[in-house]
């Protein structure tokens, strides 16, 4: 055991509900950093994930999902309820979302630093929890390295400007930021992914990684440009 954890990630969970006509909602343990926490701790590392769960069956049945996986699950004493995501699909497989997220994360003493700290998502911009976020982020970048995957969901990022400027200090405070060219191009409308990425990568980064579905995913550094 290290004498500090090799990986702290602070996002949401969110219990994804597949509701079916005529049939009983089905619940899978969901939120993209709560994905990340639970891929690392199965890959063998030391993962503590910082986050917010209600006192409530989704709850308890994404805690099960995480600290079986091996995650260590550190939360605030808010009693909201776990985040949702609703999909429902009518007879002919059509698709309709309803999210019920909300993200109040205060702070959390932690009695370990880690040597890597990941987050993202909607955890990153809701406030008022997105200050938490960005106080841990400022507090333990000096001894951490910082990874960064906005993750955006249209839906829940609210106005698009003061959307965009929390993500850029999100961005200004990384080592290792990702983004698909779906994220980059409904924050910059118009504009080309990989020249918006390289526009983050002056902005302080060491490394800005776009994926682009089938058309492969770009690196982008100070030496150059890796394509794959």
């Amino acid at each position: 055991m290290h004498d500090r954890p090799d990986f702290l990630v602070i996002g949401e969970c969110v219990a994804d509900i597949v509701r079916l006509p005529g049939a009983p909602d089905r619940v899978h343990p969901g939120g993209s950093p709560a994905n990340v926490a639970h891929g690392l701790a199965r890959l063998g590392h030391d993962t503590t994930l910082l986050t917010q769960l209600g006192p409530d069956d989704n709850g308890r049945l994404i805690r099960a999902h995480l600290t079986g996986g091996g995650v260590a699950v550190r939360t605030d004493d808010a009693t909201a309820p776990t985040p949702a995501a609703v999909v429902t699909l009518d007879g002919e497989g059509r698709a309709a979302y309803a999210f019920e997220v909300t993200w109040t994360l205060g702070p959390v003493a932690l009695d370990r630093r880690p040597r890597h700290l990941h987050t993202g998502s909607i955890a990153a911009v809701t406030e008022p929890g997105a200050a938490t976020v960005s106080a841990a982020v400022e507090s333990l970048r000096t001894a951490a390295t910082v990874s960064y995957d906005p993750n955006v969901r249209p839906a829940l990022m609210g106005d698009h400007a003061a959307a965009v400027r929390r993500v850029e200090r999100c961005v200004g405070l990384s080592d290792v930021v990702k983004a698909s060219d779906e994220d980059l191009d409904w924050l910059y409308p118009g504009q080309d992914p990989v020249e918006a990425a390289g526009r983050w990568l002056a902005a302080g980064p060491a490394l800005v990684l776009v994926t682009r579905g089938r058309d492969g995913a770009a690196a982008l550094l100070p030496g150059g440009r890796v394509d794959a």
